[in-house]
């Protein structure tokens, strides 16, 4: 695994974000499209408790102490309980921020790290090291993919009365 690039990744993840979610309304970060999926400013809160309580967590925990039980996690309850698409975009934007420079700074910080370190889970067994840095970075991916999916069908509201057909085929 080259953890390096994996590492600049995540890193780079932080700007990425900034960008894509810059100039956006209040009204286009709160829309929820009629499947109920979530909004914008709902992916950017679920960002920043991931990088707080599942992936930055559940890694050192794993590296540190393999055999300690992870803590519960449960995004939706997350989502309900913290009144995600009421928070404000900057504020959530700003907080991942410095939260994924404190993770990367952890991260660069580890020496002769065992990425095949895993942890036993109750249901999926066992989950390396490895395997948690390579799905965070994974993580962000799927979730800008999940942003941009919002922004493709905030253009269909906006212009009802028009086809996206000439855009090209979502496939998501």
């Amino acid at each position: 695994m080259d953890h390096r690039a994996i590492i600049k990744r995540i890193e780079q993840f932080g700007s990425t974000l900034v960008c894509v979610v810059s100039g956006l309304s209040d009204d286009e970060v709160r829309w929820k499209p009629p499947s109920g999926a979530w909004s914008i400013l709902e992916i950017v809160c679920h960002l920043v408790d991931e990088e707080i309580r599942d992936f930055r967590l559940r890694l050192f925990q794993t590296l540190r102490d393999p055999a300690q039980p992870w803590p519960l996690n449960d995004p939706e309850a997350w989502a309900r309980e913290g009144r995600y698409n009421e928070r404000q975009l900057g504020d959530m934007v700003r907080a991942f921020v410095k939260e994924r420079e404190e993770s990367v700074r952890l991260l660069r910080a580890l020496d002769k790290v065992d990425w095949n370190t895993a942890y036993i889970h109750p249901k999926v067994g066992p989950v390396r090291a490895g395997e948690l840095l390579a799905s965070w970075a994974a993580h962000d991916a799927l979730h800008l993919r999940q942003i941009a999916k919002r922004l493709f069908e905030l253009t269909g509201r906006d212009a009802p009365e028009y086809s996206l057909a000439y855009a090209g085929e979502w496939k998501a």
